[in-house]
């Protein structure tokens, strides 16, 4: 068999694989849903940074409650120049 023949075939096969197996979705983790039923929401919510405006997840920010209302920051440190700020306005 001569060199081309053989990458030929070679190629040919990888084709017809990918063709049999290649469109397969995976499952991340092993998780499925029983028969019937969806999976669940997420159960963390972006909020935005009033300071810098980044959106982090809300069970990892840094909350202050000002006014009734409750502020979430990325950091200690933009909760305290909002606080300062908002003192300064006042």
């Amino acid at each position: 068999m001569n060199p081309l023949r053989f990458v030929i075939l070679s190629f040919l096969f990888y084709i017809l694989f990918r063709l049999m197996f290649g469109g397969r979705k995976k499952q991340v983790g092993g998780c499925r849903p029983a028969a019937g039923k969806e999976m669940p929401p997420a159960q963390d919510i972006l909020v935005e940074d009033p300071v810098c405006h980044v959106y982090i997840p809300q069970g990892q920010a840094v909350s202050c409650r000002q006014d009734g209302r409750i502020y979430y920051f990325c950091s200690d440190r933009c909760c305290n120049s909002f606080l300062a700020d908002s003192e300064r306005s006042a």
